[in-house]
């Protein structure tokens, strides 16, 4: 889910949520990293190559981003490392700055109805419906720990809010939360709306006729959900993805430059 009704500066979020200016702390990897990335069973599919850089990546997130428990939840590293991993697990494939347009990752235990306000001088706060995991304009992602921690213990379902929040930051790397993200040549961008446009369309027709897809039925929403369902299918049914829908797998592939097809994912269940 993604709240893209905000209009505030970063400047505003940075006061807010008393953000300090992005600064890499200068020290050694800590020596129970490794331990805690391991655990997670995706990393089991990557190359030793990629673990490392995956345990670079962690650093970055971990060092440099503002971290919030919300919720009366106590934010332990173990938290900050196992969310950082899974964000990194995407954008692999990807040199400099693994997020640029991320800021500050809020954590709340379990479900809960994020802090709105209206940003104006009344500044009363909205309610809003429970959720799992928002990603605001300027860099905020929100996550309910419990919903990271089994979508983290169970990579071959097609659910994860971690993947699902940070690929929304990732759409709104080119400046709005529309389902296209920076893709680099100019040419490139024809071809992804002609693919992603046909297989939201497609999604939507399956989803008001209850037929089964490999998508979440909740990619339907627009096209910026249809992404980041479309990038939690991608990572964690890519077999089922590039079998059933095979020119949205390869545009996906071109995006993240990976092919998690090829990775030694145990047989995957097909939708019933």
């Amino acid at each position: 889910m993604f709240a893209a009704a905000f209009r505030v500066t970063t400047l505003a979020i940075r006061r807010f949520l008393r953000v300090p200016l992005r600064k890499r702390i200068q020290r050694p990897l800590p020596y129970n990293w490794p331990t805690l990335v391991d655990r997670l069973p995706v990393v089991s599919q990557l190359t030793p190559a990629e673990r490392d850089k995956l345990l670079t990546i962690v650093q970055d997130l971990v060092d440099t981003r503002h971290w919030r428990g919300c919720g009366r939840l106590e934010l332990t590293e173990e938290m900050r490392v196992t969310i950082a991993a899974q964000a990194g697990v995407l954008v692999l494939g990807h040199d400099g700055d693994p997020y640029p347009g991320v800021e500050a990752i809020l954590v709340y235990p379990t479900t809960f109805r994020p802090r709105r306000f209206s940003w104006t001088p009344s500044s009363d706060e909205v309610e809003t419906d429970p959720t799992l995991g928002e990603a605001w304009n300027h860099g905020v992602v929100i996550l309910a720990w419990d919903s990271v921690r089994s979508g983290a213990e169970n990579p071959f379902d097609g659910q994860n809010v971690t993947f699902h929040e940070f690929a929304h930051q990732l759409d709104a790397d080119s400046g709005s939360f529309d389902g296209v993200p920076l893709l680099g040549e100019r040419s490139a961008y024809t071809a992804w709306a002609a693919v992603l446009d046909l297989e939201f369309e497609r999604l939507a027709d399956a989803a008001e006729k209850g037929e089964p897809s490999v998508l979440d039925p909740y990619g339907a929403t627009n096209r910026s959900e249809f992404f980041a369902v479309a990038t939690e299918a991608f990572f964690e049914k890519p077999q089922q993805l590039k079998e059933k829908h095979a020119a949205l797998y390869e545009k996906m592939s071109q995006f993240y430059r990976q092919n998690p097809a090829a990775w030694p994912h145990p047989a995957e269940v097909p939708p019933d």
